[in-house]
């Protein structure tokens, strides 16, 4: 389906204070993660706010993406579980991109999103930038360019773009081997 996407590119140029206090959940760098798991917190996080650009991806093409020394995974974990994840990329221009930051559905509302957004933008800026952007749009939570303009981010440049959204939503408990009619 052709769909209008207003996008907002942002960035940080000063590096904040380290994030402060206790967040409530703990933090953990994945070394080389496995496409399964990447994909897994892709799907799990993304699909509420309609992340379709990776989902055709190959098993090889995850494999590739996160055997790239310049990409990192980040999770958040409270009791136990993941809380949500980002995703890292330094770019030879001491710039590192926050490719995707986002918490798990049931996460949302439970105050999480502000220290896992810092401590997002502190992991950038411990991995050599003098500048951290992202980007959001118009599919995104409604709080989300909200949550990065309170962290500091600028907008630098905002554009209208139609994209062929996928019909049929993805769904994170898809199982093919099911017949219809089944549990």
């Amino acid at each position: 389906m052709r769909t209008a996407i207003h996008v907002w590119h942002l960035e940080l140029l000063t590096r904040p204070a380290p994030p402060a206090g206790q967040p409530g959940y703990t933090l953990a760098h994945v070394d080389t993660p496995t496409p399964e798991f990447a994909r897994f917190l892709y799907a799990a996080v993304g699909v509420p706010w309609t992340w379709y650009m990776r989902l055709g991806w190959t098993h090889e093409q995850w494999e590739t993406r996160f055997a790239q020394s310049n990409v990192e995974l980040w999770v958040g974990y409270h009791a136990g579980q993941p809380i949500g994840y980002f995703e890292l990329e330094s770019e030879p221009n001491q710039s590192v991109e926050i490719c995707y930051f986002g918490l798990m559905p049931q996460m949302i509302g439970r105050g999480f999103g502000r220290s896992f957004l810092e401590d997002a933008i502190d992991k950038a800026f411990t991995l050599g930038g003098q500048r951290v952007w992202l980007h959001t749009c118009s599919l995104d939570h409604p709080n989300a360019l909200g949550n990065y303009v309170s962290r500091g981010f600028e907008v630098f440049r905002e554009e209208d773009i139609v994209d062929d959204i996928p019909d049929d939503s993805p769904d994170p408990w898809y199982r093919p081997h099911i017949k219809k009619g089944r549990p």
